[in-house]
């Protein structure tokens, strides 16, 4: 059973929400990313949260980034790296627009090589 209601409360907490991270790029937060439908990827925990790269800062407000999870898989759709010495995969299919507010606490960085082999990918994943 989804838990639209929980996440719904927890929106409003997000949107009044008044100390704020300004993210760079390579970094990686715990973010409130929702209870979402269909094949999104969704938050876990009491506050929706997962782990996302920030990929592309676009202003104080909003960036371009990329949800992370644990679990390891091969494909066009995803890139593994190192974060604080454990593998991670970054979900590029799942990547999206987030408001800063969504973002709880920093967790790491990703490494400047890897980073850039991961916009190679990305790169490659949009034929652009």
């Amino acid at each position: 059973m989804k838990k639209f209601d929980n996440w719904n409360e927890v929106k409003k907490q997000i949107d009044n929400k008044t100390k704020i991270s300004i993210p760079k790029e390579r970094e990686v937060y715990w973010a409130c990313i929702g209870e979402n439908i269909g094949f999104e990827q969704n938050g876990k925990s009491e506050l929706f949260t997962r782990p996302v790269l920030v990929f592309k800062r676009f202003n104080r407000n909003i960036f371009f980034g990329v949800p992370l999870s644990t679990q390891i898989k091969d494909g066009n759709f995803f890139f593994t790296f190192t974060l604080n010495g454990e593998l991670s995969n970054a979900l590029l299919v799942q990547g999206k627009l987030f408001d800063i507010r969504r973002l709880e606490k920093k967790i790491g960085m990703i490494s400047k090589d890897e980073f850039s082999q991961l916009k190679l990918k990305f790169k490659d994943l949009l034929d652009i």
